[in-house]
């Protein structure tokens, strides 16, 4: 193992229980009430993720998504109705993937502990052991205590979940309406180092960044041929490309070297380096250990985003459908 994660995780060994509260969520939530609980997500999760390459940076991206919409309250899960179109129907959530495996877990628990485990938590703990499975540790805590929200919709995801054409002002205001700061932004864009972009999320960067069938000057121009290769035209909705084509897998800081070297993805990519603060922070996290370590904090921030505990919300039965 390199060094910089070896010490990493003497870090999160060491260190990592001192911060075991954060409001009223807590470490090990479920030591009494279904002990078995976060041991249960965990082998799901890393049976689905050895068969799926690809799961770490869906499950990422569900829970930063259910977090920036109403807090982390599971509602990124609740399926639309006839009279309700739920934040699964907005545009930036078209493409999220795994529900079926939080279905799955959730089933186990619910035999395991009926009403006892919220589908908020779940999406929470699959987030940090489907990313974990790379090293066979987990690599952030997780406070639990979360409960499910009862209310979801398009119009909120819209309106709350920053866009890929962000530029850094709209993306700081984004992520400050969520009381997260500059550096949390920063750290937390490393997790561009998994997964894909669909073409047409950034193909005006190729081919009409002012309106003027112009490219994005900005971008890398070797970087801007080869995506032009793969994504032909504007319309173009299908296509996919790896947003950290060097290890579009691996869970590492990578994405900070790429973003350095102007082959940023999106337009909210390549915004980290328009702002001196932001471009000091990118800096720092050139460093592996320096981007593990935060990585760990900003997330654990991430999570605690207006959640509902104690006896607000719900436990939810199913995860896709509000308790009737």
């Amino acid at each position: 193992m390199n060094t910089n994660l070896s010490s990493f995780f003497i870090f999160i060994a060491v260190f990592g229980l001192l911060g075991v509260c954060h409001g009223q969520l807590r470490m090990h939530f479920y030591e009494e009430s279904c002990p078995h609980a976060e041991e249960i997500v965990k082998e799901i999760i890393w049976n689905r993720v050895a068969c799926n390459s690809t799961l770490p940076a869906k499950f990422l991206r569900m829970h930063f998504h259910d977090c920036f919409v109403r807090g982390c309250d599971g509602s990124v899960l609740i399926d639309s109705t006839p009279n309700n179109l739920a934040e699964k129907a907005a545009i930036p959530n078209l493409s999220l993937g795994g529900f079926d495996i939080i279905d799955e877990v959730k089933t186990e628990l619910e035999k395991t502990c009926p009403g006892v485990v919220s589908c908020a938590d779940i999406v929470a703990l699959a987030a940090r052991d489907s990313v974990s499975y790379q090293f066979q540790r987990p690599i952030w805590d997780v406070l639990t205590g979360r409960r499910d929200g009862i209310i979801s919709r398009e119009s909120e995801a819209l309106a709350n979940i920053p866009s890929p054409f962000f530029n850094f002002t709209t993306l700081k205001q984004s992520f400050a309406n969520k009381s997260l700061s500059v550096h949390d932004l920063v750290v937390l864009s490393g997790g561009h180092t998994i997964g894909v972009g669909h073409c047409n999320f950034f193909s005006n960067r190729l081919y009409n960044f002012t309106g003027k069938n112009d490219e994005d000057p900005s971008l890398n121009s070797t970087y801007a041929a080869f995506l032009k290769t793969q994504c032909k035209s504007l319309s173009n909705n299908v296509t996919i490309v790896p947003m950290d084509p060097g290890s579009p897998l691996s869970f590492d800081n990578n994405y900070f070297n790429i973003l350095k070297q102007n082959e940023g993805l999106f337009q909210s990519d390549a915004a980290l380096l328009t702002d001196s603060e932001a471009t000091y922070n990118v800096n720092e996290l050139l460093n592996s250990q320096n981007f593990f370590t935060e990585f760990a904090q900003s997330i654990m921030r991430m999570g605690a985003i207006q959640v509902l505990t104690g006896s607000l919300g719900e436990i939810r039965k199913n995860c896709s459908v509000v308790n009737p």
